[in-house]
């Protein structure tokens, strides 16, 4: 039995050793509040970033701004093309003067395609996604485009982008090239761009070319000879950000600069897109911004 001062201070023990467990129980049941992930701020206009597989958008910022899209647009030049009923990836495309003539014309970019080389639809995919060659795109459009002449062809294959794009639901986009150098009427915007983007991505043929670092393929030439091109890709991200799948840069002097990105990790993907940042560097480093945030949300 304990009596006197003697018990007071056991008896004070005692209850103190009660509350400081009642204090430690209650604080491992209340776990600190999350801290909130801050929305990046980016030197692009216009950038978007979803949940591939959910759809939900993660950042928008004038995600509906028509802008000018640069080579991006050969996203739809590549979704276009696989779409073709019975397509042959392996049916071949000689190579035309007036492809080389284009991009000469234009100072555009160019897979270096030789006149009279026989390169095929999956070679010329290659050539279009990875240098962003325009001489591959003008190729593609007139072998898939309808009509006798080249100029009919070209202008029906446009017609299927922009019908590949109605199709989708796409009230903020149109093309008026094969390749994104427009005639003042070849825009869409950051969503936009990135929902092309994803459908294009459900074809395995598209996510394979998009993912290439670099290429060498081997050609015929007009001599019956071969030769082989070495095509390496212009994305960034490949290589520099962990799960990075694609997708393609672009830029002009109306576009600026600007990347439609995808990057998967831990069974995540993230899509989406930047549009006219200020400088390649700047491109980079908004599309990264972007990428980190749609994981960490």
């Amino acid at each position: 039995m304990i009596t006197g001062i003697k018990g007071a201070r056991v008896r004070r023990a005692v209850a103190a050793a009660v509350t400081t467990g009642a204090v430690l129980t209650t604080g491992a049941l209340t776990a600190a509040p999350a801290q909130a992930v801050t929305k990046p701020s980016i030197t692009a206009k216009g950038g978007f970033v979803m949940n591939n597989s959910t759809g939900k958008t993660l950042f928008d910022k004038s995600m509906d701004g028509r802008l000018s899209t640069g080579s991006t647009t050969k996203i739809m030049t590549a979704k276009v093309v696989l779409s073709q009923p019975n397509l042959n990836l392996d049916s071949t495309v000689v190579i035309q003067k007036a492809y080389s003539d284009y991009v000469v014309a234009n100072n555009a970019s160019q897979a270096h395609l030789i006149v009279g080389d026989k390169v095929s639809v999956r070679q010329l995919l290659y050539g279009l996604m990875l240098p962003s060659g325009c001489d591959a795109a003008y190729a593609l459009a007139d072998k898939f485009g309808s009509g006798t002449s080249r100029d009919a062809r070209v202008k029906s294959f446009i017609g299927k982008m922009n019908s590949a794009a109605t199709s989708l639901g796409l009230k903020n986009t149109h093309f008026d090239s094969f390749d994104g150098i427009g005639k003042g009427n070849n825009y869409s915007t950051p969503r936009d761009l990135t929902k092309i983007a994803s459908s294009a991505m459900k074809n395995s043929t598209f996510r394979t070319v998009v993912n290439t670092r670099s290429t060498q393929q081997k050609a015929t030439t007009k001599s019956g000879g071969y030769r082989y091109y070495t095509w390496t890709n212009t994305n960034p991200l490949l290589g520099t950000y962990s799960g990075a799948m694609g997708v393609k840069t672009g830029s002009g002097p109306e576009a600026g600069y600007c990347l439609v990105f995808a990057a998967t990790r831990n069974g995540k993907t993230i899509i989406g897109a930047v549009l006219a940042s200020t400088s390649p560097d700047n491109r980079l480093a908004d599309a990264k911004k972007l990428l980190n945030y749609g994981f960490a949300v």
